[in-house]
């Protein structure tokens, strides 16, 4: 009997001066697909942000070729083993940025960047009293998982982070701040951002969460939950030497790790929610999420309006006992 084919995901990253982003990115494009990859490849004037998936021999092939170029001689790739592909298609697109920040005065990481810390350091950072740990993240990446303690900054996109940090400067002034995200490459943009508004001791972990898991000393001690990934898979594991549960079912608040989108287009929010609740709550986030006419849940089960008016009266009468 054959052995079944491996895969690999590959996470990289490089800010590095790209003549041009559109030419490259068609190019690029045509490449992967002959290679048999998958993924999402973003490409601007900046450098490269990319995770593509296929077979071993695939993607070796792919980071052997990426080295070659000089533009990414030196260029760092994450590699996760995988059961299959991570994506449906392959897309390589250019952008004005590789990380959407929007800053009227742009940061180039190259010139101005918080201290890179490896994963020990980050590790020994964490338990310093006078260390905040700021999340630069999003919301719902948070809230499936993050280090011990962090601060969880209240933002759904990553451009509203500095406005946060603004608001909140109580709470970072005076101390060691150190940021992290999945794979590094927004806090090499946050946290010179960081540097440039004074904050004296700033770092940052080093090829981010993915590296902090993977690393064979701190094997992903210190972190909760699970790590959201961009893909398929939607998370992966971190802590290798224990599993704490931390995201909450967005319905009744019990132990969580399964996110799903709200069923209504025009929302597609991501909640944390058990099979169970999906299915009582027909997928809606809201009573006008489940009773929209393009709830995709109604038409995937093919639910007819009785059955719509009996799920929600048994929600309403539920709600009225809890009350």
């Amino acid at each position: 009997m054959e052995s079944k084919e491996k895969f690999q995901v590959l996470l990289y990253y490089n800010y590095v001066h790209m003549e041009d982003p559109e030419a490259f990115a068609d190019e690029h494009l045509k490449y992967c697909k002959d290679l048999g990859l998958k993924g999402r490849i973003l490409v601007a004037e900046e450098g490269i942000n990319g995770t593509v998936s296929g077979t071993v021999e695939q993607t070796n092939k792919y980071m052997e070729d990426m080295h070659n170029d000089p533009r990414f001689a030196d260029m760092t790739f994450k590699v996760d083993e995988s059961e299959g592909h991570a994506f449906k298609k392959m897309h390589v697109r250019p952008r004005p940025e590789l990380v959407t920040l929007r800053l009227e005065d742009d940061i180039n990481p190259k010139e101005v960047t918080g201290n890179y810390l490896s994963p020990q350091e980050f590790y020994e950072a964490m338990k310093d009293d006078n260390t905040v740990v700021l999340d630069a993240r999003n919301d719902y990446e948070y809230d499936l998982g993050h280090f011990r303690g962090a601060i969880r900054p209240d933002i759904e996109t990553f451009r509203e982070l500095p406005e946060w940090v603004k608001e909140n400067k109580d709470k970072l002034e005076g101390k060691k701040v150190i940021t992290y995200c999945t794979g590094g490459i927004r806090c090499e943009k946050f946290s010179g951002w960081l540097v440039k508004e004074g904050f004296e001791d700033v770092g940052q972990l080093h090829g981010g969460i993915v590296t902090y898991g993977q690393d064979p000393k701190v094997q992903g001690e210190l972190w909760d939950g699970q790590l959201y990934v961009f893909d398929e898979r939607i998370s992966v594991p971190v802590n290798r030497k224990e599993h704490v549960v931390v995201g909450k079912d967005y319905f009744d608040g019990k132990p969580c790790e399964r996110y799903v989108n709200c069923a209504d287009p025009d929302c597609n929010k991501q909640i944390l929610c058990s099979e169970e609740n999906e299915h009582k709550y027909m997928r809606g986030c809201t009573h006008e999420c489940r009773v929209s006419p393009r709830n995709m849940y109604v038409e995937e089960h093919n639910l007819s309006q009785e059955e719509i008016e009996a799920r929600l009266k048994r929600i309403e009468m539920e709600d009225e006992v809890t009350q």
